[in-house]
């Protein structure tokens, strides 16, 4: 399955040769004074997919490799060493494209507990697994390998459309994005199917365990009711590949980058029970034309199309830095294929404004944000890029 993104990343360097004779600085900025750095010259990292840090006052920044490494090193451009936080290559299947240890999220009490959690793919069965870790009593750069408790797994069909990020909500519950179980066009019918737990964001209560569960499953979650055996984990529904989510820290929305099939790459905003339309639309746009009935569908608040080679969104975040006062409050987002970065206003939610900031030359696989929320891009390039004013 390697050979999915593979071919993406084919398609992205043949786009950018095909461009070439634009002349145009990969990294310049179209809008403004803006400009996409290297965040920590000294440092590279093997197929970076998620950028997080612990909330604990530490300025340090952790860096999740697809492989299954997670390094930990000093917020600082000077930094010249970063330490092994965790490393699970022995339990990670990586060998789809689209597989590995996948998101990475500190409890919100990490500081008093030392817990945090994972999202990864394994094999016999092939399957996503949800793991608690355990920081060492003795060494705050190193987790507890002994310490893995695992509190959800369910079966992957194929080995792409994975989701795989994780984050904490403002609810103090922890939020899973999961793809539709793969291949191509849901053949499973997944998406739409409350039966499962693939094509869905998922919500859980950590801090307290039910039955048989190492979690517990939230009172209002919108399924928790339901007589015809829906997973009362789903916190919504319909969703193809949500390829990377994130809370707004001011507003406390969760926004989600959803990978399209064909044509077309959306943007989200998350409600509780939503339905986000897949298999039935792909973006504003039917994609089962035989049954197309958009009643009770939640549909994007963005898309685009892939007639200028982006064909992969990349999910990022709302700007609630204090570096960049231009794009406060801007959802800034991706393509992993074509390299291009926007930001989007939806001040006007009937009127939502995408602006264009960068071409840049390099396959851009996650966002990440440090303590004082100033935006990271993870780069396939093996980098960490930051946006900075010039």
């Amino acid at each position: 399955m390697r050979n999915i993104f593979n071919l993406l990343f084919l398609s992205y360097l043949l786009f950018n040769t095909a461009c070439a004779q634009d002349n145009s600085n990969p990294t310049s900025p179209i809008n403004g004074n803006l400009a996409v750095v290297e965040a920590f010259p000294s440092l590279s990292f093997e197929r970076p997919v998620d950028f997080q840090h612990a909330n604990d006052n530490s300025k340090r920044l952790f860096v999740v490799e697809q492989r299954g490494v997670i390094s930990v090193f000093e917020n600082d451009p000077k930094a010249s060493a970063k330490s092994e936080f965790l490393s699970i290559e022995s339990k990670v299947d990586d060998s789809g494209n689209e597989e590995g240890l996948l998101g990475l999220a500190f409890h919100p009490d990490y500081k008093s507990n030392g817990f945090f959690y994972v999202n990864y793919t394994a094999n016999n069965p092939n399957r996503t697994v949800i793991s608690r870790f355990k920081v060492s009593a003795s060494n705050p750069n190193q987790a507890d390998q002994a310490s893995e408790m695992i509190l959800l797994e369910f079966d992957q069909p194929y080995s792409n459309h994975n989701g795989g990020q994780i984050a904490f909500g403002p609810d103090g519950y922890l939020y899973i994005a999961v793809g539709d179980g793969g291949s191509g066009g849901d053949p499973q019918g997944n998406g739409q199917n409350r039966n499962t737990l693939l094509g869905t964001i998922l919500r859980i209560d950590v801090d307290k365990s039910e039955g048989s569960k190492n979690y517990s499953i939230p009172s209002d979650n919108p399924f928790v009711g339901s007589s015809e055996g829906f997973q009362k984990e789903i916190y919504a529904y319909g969703l193809r590949n949500p390829w990377r989510l994130s809370f707004d820290s001011k507003t406390g929305e969760l926004w989600v980058g959803d990978v399209g099939q064909n044509k077309y790459e959306e943007i989200d905003i998350i409600k509780k029970g939503g339905n986000y339309g897949w298999n039935t639309m792909e973006g504003f746009h039917c994609f089962n034309s035989s049954n197309c009935n958009t009643e009770g569908l939640e549909l994007p608040v963005w898309e685009y199309d892939r007639s200028r080679g982006d064909i992969s969104i990349t999910g990022g975040y709302v700007y609630r830095g204090s570096a960049i006062q231009q794009l406060k409050g801007l959802y800034i987002y991706a393509d992993y294929v074509s390299g291009r970065i926007w930001s989007l206003d939806m001040t006007n939610s009937n009127s939502p404004v995408n602006t264009e900031l960068f071409d840049t030359d390099f396959p851009i696989s996650s966002f990440g944000v440090d303590e004082n929320q100033e935006l990271y891009l993870c780069g396939f390039d093996d980098k960490i890029y930051k946006l900075s004013i010039q």
